[in-house]
């Protein structure tokens, strides 16, 4: 296995010489959706909304019964027995759920070295051990805090198991994700992985997902809260400018409205 197929991960456009982890953005090299630097959090949530050629699957907004995954290559996978998450904790009765990206959204992490990586994870691949240089997104603690109180919060990765869940262990100190999901709980469709959130086992319409990757959540863009891809910018502020719109949306009866007013501006 290639040590850098592990991690889901973009170029950073500031240094060329940057290894390319992931096999989702390579593919989308050749096709209209590509994750991006913008400007800030609202011209990105514009963009991310265009017709990309990707057809979803249909629509389907109760827990009772799974839908048929999208096609795998052109051929139709069975649906799991089960769905990706467990029944929602007492305690989260009446929240909404937030599936959080990990790559470039929360944390940047690198096979090269990095001077102030903020964790260093050993990650064991064909007998070799590997370092990953993990820096974190700024704002990200109190971030993290904040959205564990509002929503019930799942991490969703298109990385492996092996790398994201000490990466997770470590970034997540007080227990907001109730779940963990990687690469092996995405849809590979039409060479992305394609986070699938009708198999999550929540009301669609109280679901979002937050991702700087397009690609990701191209069945449910109505659900999304795109945020700009982080590499190394410590004056970034995205994750604090994002808390008083997820405290809103936290009220909400539902997520469609608010995400479609956004979009519609």
């Amino acid at each position: 296995m290639d040590h850098t197929s592990i991690i889901t991960q973009v170029s950073n456009p500031k240094e060329e010489e940057i290894i390319s982890f992931n096999q989702e953005k390579v593919s989308q090299s050749n096709s209209s959706v590509k994750k991006q630097r913008s400007p800030g959090i609202f011209s990105t949530f514009f963009c991310c909304f265009r017709n990309y050629n990707v057809e979803p699957p249909a629509s389907n907004n109760t827990t009772t019964s799974l839908p048929p995954a999208p096609e795998e290559n052109g051929t139709q996978p069975k649906p799991p027995a089960k769905f990706l998450l467990p029944e929602m904790n007492i305690s989260d009765y009446g929240k909404k759920c937030v599936v959080i990206d990990l790559d470039e959204t929360l944390v940047h992490s690198s096979f090269k070295p990095i001077s102030n990586a903020d964790f260093i994870v050993p990650v064991e691949i064909d007998g070799t051990v590997h370092q990953v240089y993990v820096l974190k997104r700024p704002h990200v603690d109190e971030f993290l805090q904040k959205m564990g109180e509002l929503f019930e919060c799942v991490l969703f990765t298109a990385s492996l198991a092996k790398y994201a869940d000490p990466v997770a262990d470590l970034l997540d100190q007080w227990g907001v994700f109730r779940a963990r999901l990687f690469r092996e709980s995405c849809v590979f469709h039409r060479g992305n992985y394609v986070k699938d959130l009708s198999r999550l086992g929540r009301e669609l319409s109280n679901v979002i997902i937050l991702d700087n990757s397009p690609a990701s959540y191209i069945f449910h863009p109505e659900n999304a809260v795109p945020v700009q891809s982080w590499f190394d910018d410590l004056s970034d502020t995205e994750l604090q400018d994002l808390l008083p719109f997820f405290e809103g949306l936290s009220r909400e009866e539902e997520v469609y409205g608010v995400l479609q007013n956004l979009r519609g501006r």
